[in-house]
């Protein structure tokens, strides 16, 4: 059965002109572009010919880009290097709802004597900036706020809080990993420090990444070891991988007015139809800006993970709201973090679309997905009993 992959903020299939412009570097040319012959140096043009299509996609200086192997990578350089070159400042600020490679990055900084400032935000899943600016303190090393969340597809408002942030003087961090290739990302314009990406979730392979570096910025290599990178990043660069992150940029970048118009009213014609048939049910962020792609929605009195089981049972690829931890059911810090009443969260269902999405793909979830919900809710005994249904949560939460 051919997949209706609707998981792309989690990855997204290698487009095939990605593919093609990294297959001879896992064929033929496969020298070190470290290396002092011609057959490394040519290599080494293909590199630098990446780093310049990733800075044309990002309008920053190719000097600003390192690459890395993933977004978490690049989120742990960037916090580490900004305590590391300011050892007399010991708080970090960032938000209840970052990705794990920030939210236990600053767990684990925790542990080591740092003090950590988690903002929260709304039943939308906005932030408070007024909260930022309070929070900010002589001894704040860096704020670390992610560009859209991953999860709800909420987009946080990067310019105003750059704004604050550098008016303190204080460095900004992004993770822009599912920004990047939805929204346009003007850094000559955008005074953040550093910004995340991760190739797999635009088109291009796995276990390559970036970490924009502004000019003028204090950073420390997160990796020591060869000259690579500038002396910025150790270990012989994933050249294959290298050049398909560059050619999947350029190709996000030409295609952005394509995600955010048909591969957007995609998403709206698939979000107007599941909550005209399924009663009960909620867009989570729905009142906020967000990603073109992405659509959180909740339905009540259902269990996430058997709508995806059912869902699977058609080929349809989704992801749920929620994480099953030892046997109980606790949804997601972004949604807890919302507010979002137990009811709903826990049959939050996440459908992150792109430029491959086909007028089918929906079509097949608007026929399918509603009966699966019609049928789970018949299976419920707490469905349209309030007072069970809050007993059931209070016993499937932490």
């Amino acid at each position: 059965m051919k997949p209706v992959y609707l998981d792309n903020n989690a990855t997204t299939r290698v487009a095939p002109e990605v593919l093609s412009a990294m297959l001879p570097f896992l064929s033929e040319q496969y020298g070190n572009p470290s290396s002092m012959h011609s057959f490394g140096g040519a290599v080494g043009g293909h590199l630098r010919e990446a780093r310049a299509r990733v800075a044309r996609g990002l309008s920053c200086d190719p000097s600003e880009i390192i690459f890395t192997s993933c977004g978490t990578e690049s989120d742990n350089a960037a916090i580490r290097s900004a305590l590391e070159s300011q050892p007399e400042k010991r708080h970090i600020v960032t938000t209840r709802v970052e990705h794990p490679a920030v939210l236990s990055l600053c767990q684990h900084l925790e542990t080591k004597g740092y003090e950590v400032t988690s903002l929260g935000v709304d039943e939308e899943g906005r932030l408070d900036l007024e909260e930022l600016e309070k929070s900010l303190r002589k001894d704040t090393a860096i704020v670390s706020v992610m560009y859209a969340n991953n999860e709800t597809g909420v987009v946080f408002p990067l310019p105003e809080i750059a704004g604050i942030v550098k008016s303190r003087g204080v460095l900004l961090h992004t993770d822009a990993v599912q920004a990047v290739g939805k929204l346009p990302i003007d850094l000559s314009k955008l005074p953040v420090d550093f910004l995340a990406l991760s190739g797999h979730k635009l088109h291009a392979p796995k276990g390559v990444g970036v970490l924009y570096v502004r000019k003028g910025t204090p950073f420390r290599p997160f990796l020591v070891g060869g000259h690579q990178e500038h002396g910025r990043r150790a270990g012989t660069e994933n050249t294959a991988s290298i050049v398909a992150l560059g050619r999947a940029v350029e190709l996000a970048t030409e295609r952005i007015g394509e995600e955010n118009t048909r591969v957007r009213a995609q998403r709206d014609r698939l979000e107007r139809g599941l909550l005209e048939a399924v009663p009960d049910s909620r867009i989570n962020g729905g009142g906020a800006e967000r990603l073109p792609n992405t659509l959180s929605i909740a339905f009540k009195y259902v269990e996430g993970e058997a709508i995806l089981l059912l869902m699977d049972r058609f080929g349809i690829c989704a992801s749920s709201g929620s994480a099953c931890t030892s046997g109980s059911l606790e949804p997601s810090h972004v949604l807890r973090a919302m507010g979002v009443p137990f009811t709903f969260a826990h049959g939050s269902i996440r459908f992150s679309l792109s430029r491959y999405t086909t007028d089918a793909d929906v079509d097949l979830v608007l026929k399918e997905l509603p009966p699966i919900i019609a049928r789970l809710r018949q299976l419920s005994p707490f469905s349209g009993k309030e007072g069970e249904a809050a007993a059931f949560c209070s016993t499937h939460s932490h």
